[in-house]
């Protein structure tokens, strides 16, 4: 159990090459791993389900401590990644199926990595995790109806199969969880330091089955959509960074936001574009696992090095990846 402990905190911390490396072996064999794509949303529902294993009500109670910093974020999330979602797809020549899928993308909650991302980089921890879950539990409302206010004109929204299905891969997942920490604490205890290696292993599993299913747009298209996915990922740090500084917060507090802004659930997002969409309206998804977690850990580290004179008690969080 310690080897597998070690292992697996290993595989958490190369995170981001791990994902470099399925993507790369899902482009030169698709035959291999096109074949996960119709386990995507079991795959999603499983990390999901370890997310769940670390939420904490001290997370919810953040929000009622904080309720206007916590607010800031959530908004920031759902109305500054959506928009630049919106003009990207409008100034740079694209697919409606690729439009569509930097839409989705765009209109997912905050990724569960940023949480680990804020914590590196000297940022207030308790409000990145705060943030990460409510825009996670509004996600089975918010999400489709940007998605339907968006993306519709580019490809059919059906909202309400959109809404079930992410009530039945984030929110069930989540509770079922939540629930198994109240009933079992010590068996979810002795399953925490293992949680990152399950994590990484469904998120680089589904990264790989979209780019194999996927692998002929990619070849045509892959540099415009990477291209278009490191804007959406920058300029989303950029102004989540000013929102929170528009409104006063502290340092700390302007690099959590940031990085919760800049940072999706690419993984719901894959896994609802492969279901609504097409293979290939998942592709921008795909390479948003790869990217905001390479560019997530390069912001981490030069943040770390600012810092203001306000000081926050940043514990050590669970890696939920």
């Amino acid at each position: 159990m310690k080897f597998l402990s070690s292992f697996s905190a290993f595989v958490g911390k190369s995170f981001a090459l791990w994902v470099i490396l399925f993507a790369v072996g899902g482009f030169f064999f698709p035959e291999t791993f096109k074949q996960l794509a119709p386990w995507i949303v079991t795959l999603l529902a499983i990390i999901m389900f370890g997310m769940g294993l670390t939420i904490s009500v001290d997370d919810f109670k953040e929000v009622v401590k904080r309720p206007v910093e916590v607010g800031i974020g959530v908004v920031s999330q759902f109305l500054i990644m959506p928009l630049l979602a919106v003009l990207l797809t409008r100034i740079i020549p694209m697919s409606p199926e690729v439009a569509a899928g930097v839409i989705l993308v765009g209109c997912c909650p905050g990724g569960t990595s940023s949480n680990v991302m804020t914590f590196l980089s000297k940022g207030d921890v308790a409000l990145s995790v705060a943030c990460t879950s409510v825009t996670t539990l509004a996600a089975p409302i918010i999400t489709p109806f940007l998605v339907w206010m968006f993306a519709s004109h580019y490809l059919p929204v059906d909202a309400m199969a959109m809404f079930l299905s992410i009530v039945k891969v984030v929110l069930v997942p989540l509770a079922l969880g939540f629930a198994l920490q109240k009933l079992a604490p010590g068996l979810v205890r002795g399953a925490l330091p293992v949680l990152p290696l399950v994590s990484v292993v469904g998120i680089v599993l589904i990264v790989a089955a979209v780019v194999g299913a996927s692998r002929g747009a990619i070849a045509q298209s892959g540099l415009m959509i990477f291209a278009v996915v490191v804007l959406h990922n920058g300029l989303g740090y950029l102004l989540g960074f000013f929102a929170a500084r528009a409104f006063g917060l502290s340092l700390a507090k302007r690099k959590a936001i940031a990085i919760e802004v800049g940072m999706q659930n690419s993984g719901l997002g894959a896994a609802l574009a492969n279901a609504y969409f097409s293979p290939v309206a998942a592709v921008p998804s795909a390479i948003f696992s790869v990217w905001h977690n390479i560019s997530g850990a390069l912001l981490a580290n030069w943040f770390s090095g600012r810092s203001d004179d306000v000081a926050v008690a940043a514990e050590p969080v669970a890696p939920r990846l």
